[in-house]
């Protein structure tokens, strides 16, 4: 019997991948996620983004609540699109009931969408190159958000969570002036959103961290179902405002501008995300412009006592900051759902990330994560 034995050639024997883990806890994940990267030397082989850190049941949690109760679940999954996740679930219920909302409510319901866009893309204007190193303009991202947070504040009574939506309409009417200190601070913010076209865009070094860096092709798009601003920076263009119209989308289409771009890469993202920015500040103008012509009018419908949706099925979808939301909704003729399935904007868009990091640098791996723009809530539900 022969043993042979090699030694003294060190590393070089094999050539062994290395795995690395980045979270649940990181700097560099928005919120808890965690991704499983197999790199090769400095550059990614593959990925697999690790998800249900936060996962609550919110899907059956919906079963065992009543219509007026499933609005503050639906509103939390994505924290940042709190007013658009109430919308789809009302729209949803509306639908099943055939009920008709009245048009101050509608038009009420697009300004306050629109204004939520804002919020949620003025959050990632200020992450995104906070993330790639640049401070300032978090500040200026944030200084926005305060102005613009304290009219939805004053309308719903709350920050983050407005829960301002009800079946057949909204909770109540506007505060006395409301409009004009709504105009005031969509008009301040109008006037000050060339920051981010000058800061961010115009700076060198930006766009050398962005530019032809986890670039996604539309084919990938279609295959993952990813959709919003995403999407759109590939090419694909479709904006469900434009295409099926909902609230009074239908009325806006002189003012709606769909950004597109073909890039697919970093810097297009980014550049769709501003640009779809602009256009719901410009939305929110033609919103309040409208609610002035309008005569005084109630915002709901009245509603019995115990809510109960007629048996049958239906399915509702809004494009929301992130991208398409849906929601499939089945009833029994019950006051509960007997299911309500939740397709969330982020959960499509994340899993992208096995096609899009491998054969990237580590380096470029937060500029490529933090472009995708998603919340976790969105992913996990």
């Amino acid at each position: 019997m022969t043993e042979t034995t090699t030694v003294g050639i060190g590393g070089a024997g094999e050539a062994t991948d290395m795995v690395l883990n980045i979270g649940p806890q990181h700097p560099s994940t928005h919120g808890v996620l965690r991704l499983k990267l197999v790199l090769d030397g400095e550059r990614i082989v593959s990925a697999e983004p690790v998800i249900g850190y936060m996962h609550r049941g919110a899907e059956k949690l919906f079963e065992a609540r009543d219509y007026r109760q499933i609005i503050m679940l639906a509103n939390r999954h994505d924290w940042l699109s709190a007013f658009s996740n109430e919308l789809g679930v009302v729209l949803a219920v509306e639908r099943m009931l055939g009920m008709e909302v009245p048009e101050r409510a509608v038009w009420l319901r697009t300004l306050l969408a629109e204004l939520n866009r804002v919020l949620n893309h003025l959050m990632f204007l200020g992450s995104y190159p906070l993330e790639l190193g640049g401070i300032t303009p978090i500040f200026h991202a944030f200084r926005e958000r305060e102005d613009l947070q304290a009219v939805l504040e004053e309308v719903s009574g709350g920050r983050v969570h407005f829960m301002f939506n009800r079946v057949g309409g909204l909770k109540e009417d506007l505060p006395a002036g409301w409009t004009g200190r709504a105009r005031a601070a969509v008009e301040a913010c109008v006037s000050r959103m060339d920051v981010f076209d000058n800061l961010v865009l115009g700076n060198e070094i930006f766009r050398g961290r962005t530019r032809d860096v986890g670039r996604l092709d539309a084919r990938t798009v279609h295959a993952y179902g990813v959709s919003g601003p995403i999407a759109r920076a590939s090419g694909v263009d479709f904006d469900l405002r434009r295409d099926e119209p909902y609230l009074a989308y239908g009325e806006l289409q002189d003012v709606l501008k769909v950004a597109v771009r073909e890039d697919g890469d970093c810097l297009a993202r980014f550049e769709v995300l501003l640009a779809q920015t602009h256009t719901s500040l410009d939305l929110a103008l033609a919103c309040l412009d409208r609610l002035a012509e309008l005569p005084p009018g109630p915002v709901n419908q009245r509603l019995p006592k115990v809510l109960k949706a007629p048996e049958g099925h239906t399915y509702a979808w809004t494009e929301n900051p992130l991208g398409l939301n849906g929601y499939y909704l089945v009833s029994k003729g019950e006051k509960t759902p007997y299911r309500l399935k939740l397709r969330s904007a982020s959960f499509n868009n994340i899993q992208a990330l096995v096609e899009l990091l491998p054969g990237t640098l580590v380096a470029d791996m937060v500029a490529i994560l933090g472009s995708m723009f998603f919340v976790v809530g969105d992913i996990d539900k």
